[in-house]
């Protein structure tokens, strides 16, 4: 159990009860109850197709021995092949359904988990894995699929079962009495590893989440580890989880074959038990030999679907683990949470705290009481040093965190009152690395309004520049750009974002300023998309470039969570406290007056 202890749960996983699982898989299936009920009819035809074959060759022996025409021949070779076509031919038809059922509950319920997923606040994503949740959407709903066809098959065998028990029992009853009398003993067993076999099943889907999980970062890391030449060093981490992973399968494997071998021995018991009783009943003319022998051919066909039933609980826990795991993705409580759903009109952009207090954790408290008005169509630049709270300010303001205490008001409506689709539809939000999708640079920039047209678009990107940096992409707007935005520069990444926001025209803008170094050139394109967009919105900049600041209507300036100074960039320099350390610490030197300076030193150094 040592590789299991180091398999822990997520933070959103709970326990299920079966039946609390079985009612939630249930809903799944409801819309197709008119193909499960043919399957079920299906099921019973075969069942009994499968079950008849005994009795019908029994039947025919016994027929020939007193009549050797060809009829009786004929007819028992119909009846044989009749028996086959039905179990082969239903089967077909069965199979073809209830793949058509499954495809579709797996669907929705990758679907559900999907949109779960998709919905949940950034906090969700600071404390979770993506590659383990990636693994519940696409791993666990494939074994549920999988498993849920299995149970199909052990169906057909139940209802043969059923079948067989009857024919036992019109045999010999005693004898039948004595196998169900023993059954219990089987299905005991059974139940006995029910919980080991769950709980074995639900580490080897962790385990397995854990590599996912791995591949998945290394993939995405995979620039910065050639950078530092570490690919030896992430494939290390992978096979180190893969082999984890391969230990604590093999272990579950161990468990779950322990079920079958353990059942066999006990139905050889059982009918070892008949044999001794019946050959007794046969010597004492209880029962006639033939009798004898087609009850024991008839219990060979019998224990079958009976211990397949048994034996096959082990994936039937498989499965039921895999939708324990997607229900508690797609139950897992959100942290942001609205108290009304009121659809806001277009927006002022008015932002105020008051006596905000937020944390991400106990341990890591960033704004107590913490009081700011942001007028309506007014731009700030928030700075200060590394966890001052400038991010958690923007992360507020777009409803990526829930605060503790305090209020935020959006137009002088509680934040948390907004319908928070149609809030976000009038936010702008530009990360310090803009993040792009695969395809051409257009439908990147219409990704925020797809009702865009190329005109527009056009007509928007010319304003920058006169358009000039459209000359640097090789195919225009029609230009790829890659995964995440790879064959752009950085520059043009940061064009394309604003220009997303421009396309969207939203009442407010968040922007957290790329720290990359451009060349002075984009840098000014940059600031040109910049004005646009501040001319249009209230926006929140956390500023990394002297322009920025600049550019903005105030200055906030912030230290632990708190509001030290505030106003413009000369007042602030004026002042000179904490701001002017900030300036001559990062803005300086980007200043025109400092390169000017430095290259007349070195002019008067050469």
């Amino acid at each position: 159990m040592g590789f299991f202890a180091n398999l822990d749960t997520e933070g959103y996983d709970r326990e299920y009860s079966d039946r609390e699982l079985i009612v939630g898989m249930s809903a799944y299936f409801r819309p197709h109850l008119r193909a499960i009920f043919f399957i079920a009819l299906l099921l019973s035809l075969i069942a009994a197709a499968s079950a008849a074959l005994p009795i019908v060759v029994s039947r025919g022996v016994d027929l020939i021995q007193t009549d050797d025409s060809p009829a009786i021949i004929t007819y028992l070779f119909l009846a044989v092949l009749g028996s086959g076509v039905i179990v082969w031919g239903g089967n077909w038809v069965r199979r073809r359904l209830t793949q058509r059922v499954l495809g579709d509950v797996v669907l929705a319920l990758r679907a559900e988990a999907f949109a779960a997923a998709a919905n949940h606040d950034l906090s969700f994503y600071d404390k979770f894995s993506s590659g383990r949740i990636v693994s519940r959407i696409t791993s666990d709903t494939k074994d549920f699929g999988e498993v849920i066809t299995l149970i199909t098959d052990v169906l057909s065998q139940i209802f043969q079962a059923l079948i067989l028990a009857v024919v036992l029992i019109t045999i010999d009853l005693r004898l039948t009495l004595y196998i169900f009398a023993f059954l219990p003993l089987i299905f005991l067993a059974a139940s006995s590893l029910r919980r080991i076999m769950r709980t074995v099943t639900r580490k080897g889907m962790r385990a397995m989440a854990t590599v996912n999980s791995q591949i998945k970062e290394s993939i995405s890391g995979i620039g910065v580890a050639k950078n530092y030449r570490q690919e030896a060093a992430i494939y290390s981490d992978f096979d180190r989880a893969n082999i984890d992973s391969y230990r604590v399968n093999v272990r579950r494997g161990f468990v779950l074959s322990l079920v079958f071998p353990m059942l066999n021995a006990l139905a050889g018991v059982g009918t070892a038990m008949v044999v001794y009783v019946g050959g007794l009943s046969v010597v004492q003319g209880m029962v006639t030999a033939g009798a004898w022998y087609l009850f024991l051919s008839s219990l060979e066909r019998f224990f079958f679907p009976i211990l397949n039933l048994a034996a096959f609980s082990a994936q039937v826990q498989a499965g039921l683990a895999s939708a324990e795991r997607i229900f508690a993705l797609i139950q897992a409580e959100p942290n942001v949470i609205q108290r009304d759903s009121l659809p806001p009109a277009r927006l002022r952009g008015e932002i105020r705290f008051e006596g905000v207090h937020f944390r991400y954790t106990e341990q890591e408290r960033v704004l107590q009481g913490f009081d700011l008005h942001i007028r309506g169509g007014e731009s700030i630049a928030l700075v200060g040093h590394t966890g001052a709270g400038k991010s958690s300010i923007a992360k507020l303001t777009a409803r990526f965190y829930e605060f503790q205490e305090g209020r935020l008001l959006i137009d002088g409506q509680d934040i948390r009152c907004f319908e928070l689709a149609g809030y976000r539809r009038q936010l702008g939000v530009v990360s310090q690395i803009p993040f792009l999708f695969a395809g051409s640079v257009a439908e990147n920039i219409r990704y925020a309004r797809p009702s865009a047209t190329d005109a527009e678009i056009l007509t928007l990107a010319r304003q920058i520049g006169e358009g000039e940096w459209l000359e640097t992409l090789p195919d225009g707007l029609s230009t790829q750009v890659g995964e995440r935005g790879a064959r752009l520069s950085m520059g043009q990444r940061q064009l394309v974002a604003l220009l997303r926001v421009l396309v969207q025209n939203p009442a407010i803008f968040i922007l957290d300023e790329a720290t990359a170094s451009i060349d002075p050139f984009t840098e000014w394109q940059i600031q040109q998309a910049l004005n646009l967009v501040l001319k249009r919105t209230t926006s929140i900049l956390i500023a990394h470039r002297l322009s920025t600041v600049k550019a903005a209507d105030r200055i906030i300036v912030l230290d632990r969570g708190r509001i030290i100074e505030q106003g413009n960039h000369e007042s602030l320099l004026a002042q000179q406290g904490h701001y002017a350390g900030l300036y001559n610490t990062y803005f300086r030197h980007q200043s025109l007056a400092y390169v000017e300076q430095a290259r007349t030193l070195m002019m008067e150094g050469g």
